[in-house]
């Protein structure tokens, strides 16, 4: 008798296991058309977060890479008189810190001020680029829990209206299954905000790097202006 107990008892842990598990697409699927509107939504949302993410990290990677005697070759040949030379090499060098020292090297003979001005509208200009987009993983990060907690509302509020036109008398399990089939839209909403999260202030810090490596060679290019020829 102990064996046919254990057996029974063994079935009906795998049973209760098997009811356990739970599919992700079935929690999607089983949540209604609201449900599976807003995961798409959501999905959508994270596509456009890893697409900015990815593209503005290749871009400000390649706008930081300068050579390091870049400014010592602008000293020569601005010190020699040669700055068509100099135009040439900024020209050459695709980098926010060539074009702003391009900028600069074409108002020399000007005054300082002006010089500076110049140079500070272009760096603005090349801080923009910098942050093409990225203000879109802000908004993705804000309101993408927003939106899976809108799908959490409504699934409860269909559950609750079905308990509601049953008198009172709905069956605990459909109710349960209702619930945390829509609570899978604010898990969603999380990770999808989280994720926008993280990317968008790993390229705020990127972004930072190069816009200090700028205001550091422009200083090295206006303290070269202001020395004896």
């Amino acid at each position: 008798m102990v064996l046919f107990q254990d057996a029974d008892t063994a079935g009906i842990g795998e049973s209760i296991s098997e009811e356990k598990t739970l599919s992700v697409i079935d929690l999607i699927v089983n949540g209604g058309a609201g449900s599976i509107i807003i995961i798409t939504i959501l999905g959508i949302l994270l596509f456009v977060a890893l697409y900015i993410y990815f593209e503005r990290v290749f871009a400000i990677k390649a706008a930081s890479k300068i050579d390091k005697n870049f400014m010592n070759q602008i000293k020569d040949h601005i010190t020699n008189g040669k700055l068509d030379a100099a135009k040439m090499l900024c020209a050459q060098t695709d980098s926010p810190v060539a074009r702003l020292t391009e900028k600069g090297i074409s108002r020399i003979g000007k005054p300082l001020d002006d010089i500076n001005t110049a140079i500070e509208n272009a760096g603005t200009l090349e801080v923009y680029k910098l942050e093409k987009n990225v203000s879109i993983l802000a908004t993705v990060a804000g309101a993408a829990p927003m939106i899976g907690f809108l799908g959490t509302v409504i699934g409860m509020i269909l559950a609750f209206h079905e308990m509601a036109s049953s008198g009172g008398q709905a069956e605990m399990g459909s109710l349960a299954s209702g619930i945390y089939t829509a609570m899978t839209t604010t898990v969603a909403g999380l990770i999808v905000g989280i994720i926008a999260y993280i990317g968008y202030n790993h390229l705020v810090n990127r972004t930072d790097k190069v816009v200090h490596s700028m205001e550091a060679n422009t200083m090295d290019f206006l303290d070269l202006l202001n020395e004896p020829l």
